[in-house]
């Protein structure tokens, strides 16, 4: 018991490290206090407000961190982008566990190869997850711990069957944590949950610190747009529309205006997604056009602005994409375009205050996003990319900025007046004793 303590302190120091916090958020140790008593729970939190160590902290506390021949505990999650989320601050506490992460558009072989090799925790899509218990992959009957991160979406995706399925496999399920982001009446029948209790951290909008504007226009709204975007200079900002073909009728034409912009919707595949919120995420793009699948799901910080170019289809989309700013006691704002000829929904209040345009330049921004055709599978690793253009790249630690790497690629963000000259610096040589293309990513 005192090992346990001592590990559980040393993952609790690498979370808040990890997170840049001084302590635990009240969410989080609330969770840990009522889970350790042997409860269920139904936490209620907004995406960004620590939800993610208010559940892996206390299952971690909970887990037996000796035992690696049974899957301890399962996550399930309704994207693959909130899986891969979830996997990288897991991975951040430096456990010591094995985690298997499996989503669908990854290679079926590889997530067996993986789960042959017994996992303490799966993190999974509730599709992927089925098809591996069909297939006879992967034995839940010994798991004590299932979590479901944003258990709504997953009903809004029709989950609700292969949850069950899952369900069916436990024979020694102790406890439970189901995440959501709005607060839920009932639940399935087949979820048994014991002495449930329910941690409650959703505010409304009024005790969040969100500025809300109109921005009137009665001529062009692209150009209307354009404006809008110019005047936030450098600050991260969210475009939401209703569909996929807006989207990508708003990146051509903010693309030629000269906004650098990243786009995400549920048409594209998945290594384009991943790329397009990695751009976003490292500076490489300030602006993001998408749909409603952005507003929910996604952990991007210091987003400062949601401008809801096409008014949501309810009162629910239109909370989760403010949800986007305003986050972790920040301030943020949000905005919605009127004019004469535009009425807004019935779930909508008019804004109180119109947005007055500060006239700025096209900014670019800080950093591009530089594609490496190589990843985990080759041994890179971060380390090896900051020395490959640190010492032939001529680059010094503040021109080099987020590093991503994935399976069999990489995308490392640099100083957008460096990329040139550095393209130029590695052009032929060999990232770690291998050729691999080294290019501006698209």
């Amino acid at each position: 018991m005192h090992t346990h303590r001592l590990i559980m302190k040393k993952i609790i120091s690498n979370a808040l490290k990890s997170a840049g916090f001084d302590q635990l958020l009240d969410i989080q140790t609330e969770s840990i206090s009522e889970f350790s008593k042997g409860n269920d729970l139904v936490v209620l939190s907004k995406t960004g407000s620590g939800k993610t160590l208010a559940f892996l902290l206390p299952m971690l506390n909970e887990l037996d961190l000796e035992n690696d021949s049974d899957v301890q505990a399962i996550i399930l999650s309704p994207t693959r982008e909130l899986c891969l989320q979830i996997e990288k601050v897991f991975k951040s506490l430096k456990t010591g566990l094995k985690v298997t992460t499996c989503y669908g558009g990854h290679a079926m072989r590889i997530e067996k190869n993986s789960l042959s090799e017994t996992p303490s925790i799966i993190i999974a899509t509730p599709g992927r997850l089925t098809d591996h218990i069909r297939r006879e992959n992967v034995d839940l009957s010994t798991t004590k711990f299932l979590i479901v991160d944003e258990f709504d979406k997953c009903l809004e995706f029709g989950f609700s069957e292969e949850i069950s399925a899952i369900y069916s496999e436990f024979q020694h399920l102790k406890q439970h944590i189901f995440t959501s982001a709005t607060r839920i009446e009932s639940y399935p029948d087949f979820i048994e949950f014991k002495n449930l209790v329910t941690i409650d951290h959703i505010k409304d909008d009024t005790t969040l610190d969100l500025i809300e504007y109109g921005v009137h226009s009665e001529g062009n709204l692209h150009s209307t747009l354009e404006l809008l975007i110019n005047s936030f200079g450098q600050e991260r900002n969210m475009v939401f529309v209703n569909y996929r073909e807006v989207c990508d009728d708003l990146l051509d034409h903010l693309t030629e205006c000269g906004i650098v912009c990243a786009v995400y919707h549920g048409g594209l595949d998945q290594e384009t997604r991943e790329r397009e919120l990695i751009k976003f995420s490292n500076g490489s793009a300030n602006t993001i056009v998408c749909t409603d699948l952005g507003s929910r799901g996604l952990d991007i910080p210091d987003v400062k602005h949601i401008v809801h170019f096409q008014y949501p289809s309810s009162l629910e989309a239109f909370t989760h994409r403010k949800g986007r700013t305003a986050r972790m006691e920040e301030s943020g704002f949000s905005y919605l375009f009127t004019s004469n000829e535009m009425q807004l929904p019935e779930y909508i209040m008019p804004p109180k205050q119109n947005y007055t345009f500060k006239p700025q330049a096209s900014q670019l921004p800080e950093f591009e996003t530089i594609y490496i055709s190589g990843g985990k599978k080759e041994k890179i690793g971060k380390i090896d990319i900051v020395g490959f253009f640190s010492k032939i790249g001529g680059l010094n630690s503040k021109e080099v900025g987020l590093i991503d790497v994935k399976d069999h690629l990489s995308y490392v963000a640099i100083k957008r007046s460096k990329v040139a000259q550095t393209l130029r610096n590695i052009k032929g040589e060999r990232l770690k004793g291998k050729r691999m293309k080294i290019e501006r990513s698209m």
